[in-house]
């Protein structure tokens, strides 16, 4: 996960023009001020939506660590389940809970999205 959102970021990065930096640094930025102030933004609004997708792909597979022994949510719901015989309740309520958080992630992400936009 790490290495594809280092790859997003670069990605973003990259996709601004050249000149942009070129412009920033002939009125008298140094290097780190014209990330800071120029292309960074710029870079965010770009890299959001698949950084958004990332960190949803990030909660949907954190079920997948009950497997090596970490307790998640899927592994308190089996838990659960072997104690009170209720599969079906505990698995539902389990997935109503990742569809609250990546719903709401989801949700949150499009009104950043629309805020950024405004801004064009």
């Amino acid at each position: 996960t790490g290495a594809y959102i280092a790859e997003i970021v670069r990605a973003g990065i990259q996709s601004i023009p050249k000149g942009q930096m070129e412009a920033s640094r002939s009125l008298g930025m140094n290097y780190f001020q014209a990330m800071r102030h120029i292309i960074m933004p710029q870079a965010l609004k770009r890299t959001l939506p698949p950084m958004a997708g990332q960190f949803i792909s990030l909660i949907k597979d954190s079920s997948l660590v009950s497997v090596i022994s970490i307790t998640d949510l899927t592994k308190s719901g089996r838990e659960i389940v072997t104690s009170t015989f209720s599969p079906f309740e505990v698995w539902f309520s389990v997935a109503l809970l990742y569809l609250v958080l990546t719903s709401s992630l989801s949700f949150f992400v499009q009104i950043l999205e629309r805020r950024l936009s405004e801004s064009d």
